[in-house]
């Protein structure tokens, strides 16, 4: 079958696999062999853009030229899913706020200091709603209550910043709720409400990149929601690791529901909840 464009050069299997293993490197992206033709055409543009005759050529640039670590960001860009929305996996949050809040609330309520983590939070929906369901449950009056959100996308943190969705991103979305939580703009968009924004905050992260996250605080929550099913399975262990260690213990660890750690790790215990299970760092670590 043609290509998307005779005058290119097609990406072939040794170039895939190289550009592969880049990835895996950098970020732990597993990139699917079904999706090579997707890779060729969404990076094309990137190779026209630096004057580049083929992927071998692209493929130098990345790992010898000094510009390549920001070109790396742009080819993770562009090949790193960023689909979200507010209050997704509603079940989930119901056992969250129902359940998990009220055992925070007792457990921290000497220090009234709450902490919580949305790694991979890409625009920022889930986050925000966190910040919702806190204010909904109107248990934290006058705690100290931060909600981290990082993402290895440059370009949807800025989204994040911002604040501002349209319908795609309030596809459940009740009524009272973009009522409640929302301000709506002269654009027909809407912006989350400053009083939400204030307890949210995000910034740049590689989960593999243990530089920078030792800089992280201690979590009582981490949020991972469907981002583990993109990394290869030792990319998954070495992120796992790295929200046990951030989480204080008794802390939760929230994944998608088509993701578990099975076989990634013996660290957490399973809390079985109305709704949904969730990990929990035990408090007593294990021998």
């Amino acid at each position: 079958m043609a290509g998307f464009d005779d005058d290119r050069p097609p990406m072939s299997a040794v170039e895939f696999r190289l550009l592969k293993e880049l990835l895996l490197d950098w970020c732990g992206l597993l990139l699917r062999e079904d999706l090579k033709y997707v890779a060729e055409r969404r990076l094309w543009p990137r190779l026209e853009a630096l004057g580049l005759d083929d992927f071998n050529a692209y493929y130098r640039y990345l790992k010898l030229d000094a510009r390549g670590k920001d070109e790396m960001e742009q080819a993770i860009e562009l090949l790193v899913p960023h689909e979200t929305y507010f209050f997704r996996e509603p079940a989930q949050l119901e056992s969250f706020s129902q359940e998990l809040l009220p055992r925070l609330v007792e457990r921290n309520r000497l220090t009234r200091r709450l902490r919580f983590w949305s790694a991979g939070c890409s625009s920022g929906e889930e986050p925000y709603t966190l910040s919702m369901l806190l204010e909904q449950s109107g248990l934290f009056e006058g705690w100290d209550v931060q909600i981290l959100g990082t993402d290895i996308s440059r370009r949807v943190l800025a989204q994040a910043r911002a604040a501002e969705y349209g319908a795609t991103a309030l596809r459940v979305t009740t009524p009272s709720q973009l009522s409640r939580f929302f301000d709506t703009l002269p654009s027909g968009r809407v912006r989350v409400k400053a009083a939400l924004r204030e307890r949210v905050s995000f910034g740049h992260l590689n989960l593999l990149d243990e530089a920078a996250a030792v800089l992280l605080p201690q979590m009582d929550v981490v949020f991972c929601r469907n981002v583990l099913i993109y990394l290869e399975p030792n990319a998954r262990k070495k992120v796992v690791q790295l929200f046990h260690g951030k989480l204080s213990p008794g802390g939760y660890l929230l994944l998608g529901h088509s993701e578990s750690l099975l076989t990634l790790t013996t660290q957490f215990e399973l809390v079985q909840l109305s709704g949904d299970l969730v990990y929990q760092r035990p408090v007593a670590q294990k021998r």
